[in-house]
C-alpha cells in the first residue's frame, strides 16, 4: 500500500536543543536570516513538518531506544538478549531496575526535547507570517501543540521530573526542572488548549495521514490520564473516548494477524502511527536522522538467520519470553501474530544468543520484502510503528467505566476485542479482565510497563525471575530513569541546576 510520509529533514529549520546546551545543534544552510525565512505559509509549513521529524529517531540516533522496546524490557513479556550483558548495557540495567547515569538510556531524552524545541519554533514562526489565514493558523497551532504533548508526555513517563519550557531557552540554555505533578499538569493544560482550538479532524485522510488527529490528541489524553491515576478528568477521557467509538472513522480489522503487516498501516484500526518509508529513503547511518526506514525489525530477529527465505536476519534483541506465548489460550489468533516460534528443525539456521527463548516478536520481525533497496540496508525496514490502536479506545472506555467514570456499554467494548482474536468468545466484565486484554492486546507495543506502574502492581510482578536475569524488584524509587551525568554536569553553575532523579 501507498506510504504516506510527512517525516523530512528540512535543512533551513533542522534546529535542536534540550533543556541545555549539550543538545543544542544548529544546521543552517541557508543565507536568509530565519525572522526573513519563516515569513510564508509554505515555509511555515516547512517548520511543522521539522517538528514531525523526531518521531523517527527513537529506534536510532546515538543508541538503539526503539521507544517500545524501551518500555517493554522494564515490564514482563520480552527479554532484553543481545550478545551477552554488556550489548546495549543500558538495555540490561533498565531491565533490572539498576540504570547508572554513567549508563543510561538517554537518547530519547534528546530526541523529544529537539522536538519540543521544533514546536516551539512553530509556535513561534506563526506570528511571522502576514495575513495567514484563520483556519491555517489553527490547524497548526493545534497540531504543534499536541506534537508538543507528545514529546513531553515521554520525558514525563521516563523521567518526571523534567525541565518544562513552552519558549525555547535563551541564555545559558538551562530550563527550570519541575516535579511530574507540575509537569503533568501544565502539558494536560496545554493538550486541553489544543483541543478547544477545535481544528483537528477525527481522521486524517489521503495525504493527510500521519499528522496529529483529534482521535490521536483523545488518546494522548486518556493515556496520560489514566497513567496519572487522575479520577478528576476521567469523565472527560471517557467523553472522548465514547466519541471516537460514535465517530464511524475506526475499527477494528477483522484479522488481528493483519494489522503489522505493511497491508495493515493506517488501517481502520490505526489512529496513530509513527511512518518509517523506505521506498526512497535517505536514512543512513552516516546521515540516522534523514526520512527512511527503521532499524526496529533488524535488532529483534534472529542473529545470522538462515532458516527461509521470508525473514531477514537479525541482531537477536527483544526476544519475547516463554511465559509470553504460555500465557495465550491455543485458539487466540494473537498468539502467533506475536510469537514467531522457530521451528526446532531450524534451530541451527541462527545463533543463539544471550536469554534466547527460541521466539522472536512477530509484529515487527524482519521480513526481507519489508527491506527494500533505498538507505542503508539495517536503516531501511519500512514496519511503522503502531503506537495508538482502536482496541486500545475500547478498552480505555471499558476501564474508565468500570472504575467510576461514568456510563457505557464497557461489556461490550471489551468483548469486542476479546471476541475477535477467540472466535466470538465472550468474558464478563471485571477490571481483571480489562487487565488481562491488555496484557495479551499489546505485547511489544510498549504499554505493559506503565499499565502495571498505575495499576499498582509493578512491585508485585516485576519481581526477580527463576532465570537469575532479573534480580532485582521493581520499587516506586525506580518509577524514573536518571539523567545522564554528562547531562547532569553540563548544567553544574547555571541559572538552572539540573537534580538528579533517585534511582
Amino acid at each position: 500500500m501507498r506510504k504516506h510520509i510527512i517525516l523530512a529533514a528540512v535543512a533551513a529549520v533542522a534546529l535542536s536543543s534540550a533543556c541545555t546546551s549539550e543538545f543544542l545543534s544548529v544546521e543552517h544552510t541557508s543565507a536568509v536570516p530565519l525572522e526573513e525565512y519563516f515569513t510564508t505559509e509554505p515555509h511555515l509549513q516547512e517548520a511543522l513538518i521539522a517538528a514531525y521529524d523526531p518521531l523517527e529517531w527513537f529506534d536510532w540516533t546515538n543508541q538503539y531506544s526503539p521507544v517500545n522496546i524501551m518500555s517493554d524490557i522494564m515490564a514482563d513479556q520480552i527479554w532484553v538478549g543481545g550478545e551477552s550483558k554488556t550489548d546495549n548495557q543500558h538495555w540490561h540495567l533498565m531491565m533490572n531496575y539498576e540504570a547508572l547515569p554513567t549508563s543510561v538510556m538517554s537518547s530519547i531524552l534528546s530526541d523529544c526535547y529537539s522536538g519540543v524545541k521544533r514546536c516551539n519554533d512553530v509556535l513561534t514562526y506563526m506570528g511571522w507570517v502576514p495575513d495567514l489565514p484563520s483556519d491555517v493558523a489553527k490547524s497548526v497551532e493545534a497540531q504543534a501543540r499536541v506534537l508538543r504533548v507528545f514529546y513531553y508526555n515521554i520525558l514525563w513517563k521516563f523521567w518526571g521530573n523534567i525541565p518544562y519550557y513552552e519558549t525555547n531557552l535563551t541564555g545559558d540554555f538551562t530550563g527550570e526542572q519541575f516535579p511530574a505533578d507540575e509537569v503533568y499538569a501544565k502539558f494536560m493544560a496545554d493538550l486541553e488548549g489544543a483541543i478547544a482550538i477545535g481544528a483537528l479532524p477525527m481522521k486524517r485522510e489521503g495525504e493527510e495521514i500521519g499528522r496529529v488527529s483529534l482521535a490521536m490528541a483523545y488518546m494522548l489524553y486518556a493515556e496520560a490520564v489514566l497513567y496519572q491515576n487522575d479520577e478528576s478528568r476521567f469523565g472527560k477521557a471517557l467523553d472522548y473516548m465514547k466519541e471516537i467509538i460514535s465517530s464511524g472513522k475506526y475499527a477494528l480489522l477483522p484479522d488481528y494477524g493483519q494489522i503489522f503487516k505493511e497491508s495493515g498501516e493506517w488501517g481502520s484500526e490505526s489512529i496513530f502511527e509513527i511512518d518509517y518509508k523506505a521506498v526512497g529513503g535517505q536514512r543512513y547511518w552516516s546521515w540516522v536522522r534523514g526520512a527512511g526506514g527503521t532499524v526496529l525489525p533488524r535488532l529483534i530477529s534472529p542473529y545470522g538467520w538462515s532458516g527461509d527465505s521470508e525473514h531477514d536476519a537479525g541482531w537477536g534483541f527483544a526476544p519475547v519470553r516463554q511465559e509470553t506465548y504460555d500465557m495465550y489460550d491455543a485458539a487466540d489468533a494473537r498468539r502467533a501474530a506475536t510469537c514467531w516460534v522457530i521451528d526446532p528443525a531450524l534451530s541451527d539456521k541462527y545463533t543463539h544468543r544471550y536469554q534466547d527463548t527460541g521466539i522472536f516478536l512477530e509484529k515487527y520481525v524482519a521480513y526481507k520484502a519489508n527491506g527494500d533497496t533505498d538507505g542503508d540496508a539495517d536503516l531501511r525496514f519500512n514496519n511503522n510503528l503502531r503506537y495508538y490502536r482502536y482496541a486500545e479506545t475500547l478498552l480505555n472506555a471499558a476501564e474508565l467505566v468500570q472504575r467510576g467514570a461514568g456510563s457505557g456499554d464497557a461489556e461490550k467494548w471489551l468483548n469486542e476485542v476479546h471476541s475477535r482474536s477467540l472466535a466470538g468468545k465472550t468474558v464478563s466484565l471485571s477490571l481483571d479482565n480489562i487487565k488481562e486484554e491488555r496484557r495479551l492486546e499489546f505485547v511489544g507495543e510498549g504499554k505493559r510497563y506503565w499499565d502495571l506502574i498505575r495499576w499498582g502492581d509493578a512491585s508485585t510482578v516485576l519481581v526477580p525471575d527463576k532465570y537469575g536475569y532479573r534480580t532485582n524488584t521493581w520499587s516506586e524509587s525506580k518509577k524514573y530513569l536518571p539523567f545522564s551525568q554528562s547531562l547532569i554536569d553540563s548544567t553544574l553553575g547555571k541559572t538552572y541546576e539540573l537534580k538528579q532523579n533517585n534511582y
